[in-house]
């Protein structure tokens, strides 16, 4: 029986600590005799104009609604640069504001062009800082400010080696993973922005 075993990470909302998970672990654990989870994860809620999205507040929408509007790398920044137990507020401002600090990484791997690395140095005092936060309770929001300091070395050394690091770390967490002048030029939108081949025909 898998129920018996441990699990590695086992989570859900912030609100299903009680009395969901607590009788979760005493059920199991007092019928397998070991522990139910190694790592427990509880996310914080998603606030719109502070108030819990919900569908019986109607102010529900989907990650589909939002790509509308704006590019998954931009939605994934958005959410890595806040921990993830803590309420995540959203709203269109916010996004674009996640999408105007985005473009500043993109902008250092568009003007130094990165080097590809066998592998992440993880002694290097970045890399170092970047593991260290991650390994605190996935800590992305120091992870991130980490690439932000990261990035403003690539600006002023102009080291390729130091690019592609900025580009191994960011893809730990799935950032940074489109080529940067394209990112730029479609200034973080959806898919459904204008591309080079719509603008070209605009032009002409």
């Amino acid at each position: 029986d898998p129920l018996k075993n441990t699990f590695d990470i086992h989570g859900g909302g912030i609100d299903l600590v009680f009395p969901h998970h607590e009788n979760e672990i005493a059920q199991s654990e007092g019928a397998s005799g070991q522990p139910l989870a190694r790592t427990w994860m509880h996310n914080g809620f998603v606030n719109v104009d502070n108030e819990k999205m919900s569908k019986s507040l109607g102010n529900f929408f989907t990650v589909r609604d939002v790509l509308k509007k704006f590019d998954a790398q931009t939605l994934r920044f958005f959410i890595v640069r806040t921990h993830y137990r803590s309420p995540l507020n959203y709203s269109d401002v916010h996004l674009d504001d996640a999408r105007g600090s985005l473009m500043r990484l993109y902008t250092a791997l568009d003007a130094v062009a990165p080097e590809t690395l066998d592998a992440i140095d993880w002694t290097e005092s970045h890399a170092a800082r970047f593991k260290a936060a991650m390994d605190n309770d996935f800590g992305t929001p120091e992870a991130v400010s980490v690439l932000f300091e990261l990035a403003g070395e690539v600006n002023r050394q102009r080291s390729g080696e130091l690019a592609g690091l900025l580009k191994a770390l960011a893809g730990v967490i799935g950032l940074l993973e489109r080529e940067p002048t394209v990112y730029l030029r479609g200034g973080g939108a959806t898919a459904g922005g204008l591309d080079e081949t719509a603008i070209e025909r605009m032009i002409g």
